[in-house]
């Protein structure tokens, strides 16, 4: 059984559905499953914990959620044209797992969501690349042959998936930006799956 790691912060609801919809890619794939998990919120304030498991939703992640996946899916909302700072903040909290190899040449893919059409999804995208590289994952994004590539008028690009949730995050996802997260945890599935062939 290959199980791939889908991580997400949301905080609007939208990344939250696009990491499900991410996770139905990957369970079309046979012999693929997903495994949902979160970041918790972080704040100035340091003197008020979060509770150890959400009261709903995926549970957080913990380091052996990634050293034990196959592949990782990664998606934040965009902040300023970067990830949020609670997926930044546990990325930060790899450093063990980075210095012995544990995520070498596993394959990742990334999605992200932007209250406004050009709000840095690309950028965002990008940003959430890099750590992903330094611990030598091998990035997967959706190529021009999916034709809602090349169709969309919102969210989706070849860096991942995106969607254009407007400024009150209400505008849901559109045809093309659910199949498009849908493709791309399918194909980070059958990635994964040849990677894993011997």
């Amino acid at each position: 059984m290959t199980e791939l790691l889908v991580l997400y912060y949301s905080s609007g609801g939208s990344v939250r559905e696009m990491a499900q919809l991410v996770a139905r890619g990957i369970h079309q794939v046979s012999g693929a499953s997903a495994r949902l998990r979160t970041v918790p919120p972080v704040a100035p304030c340091t003197t008020v914990a979060e509770p150890p498991v959400p009261d709903a939703g995926a549970p957080y992640v913990e380091l052996a959620d990634l050293e034990a996946c196959t592949g990782l899916a990664l998606g934040s909302p965009t902040r300023f044209g970067n990830m949020a700072a609670p997926l930044k903040h546990f990325l930060d909290t790899t450093g063990a797992l980075w210095a012995k190899g544990a995520l070498v040449g596993k394959p990742a893919a990334v999605f992200t969501s932007t209250a406004s059409l050009h709000g840095g999804q690309e950028t965002t995208l990008v940003s959430m690349m890099l750590p992903l590289l330094h611990h030598g994952m091998l990035i997967v994004g959706l190529p021009y042959t999916l034709p809602q590539v090349n169709n969309t008028a919102s969210g989706g690009t070849p860096y991942g998936a995106s969607h254009w949730a407007g400024p009150a995050d209400d505008r849901p996802l559109t045809d093309d930006e659910r199949a498009l997260c849908i493709a791309l945890g399918k194909r980070l599935a059958e990635t994964a799956s040849r990677l894993a062939s011997p």
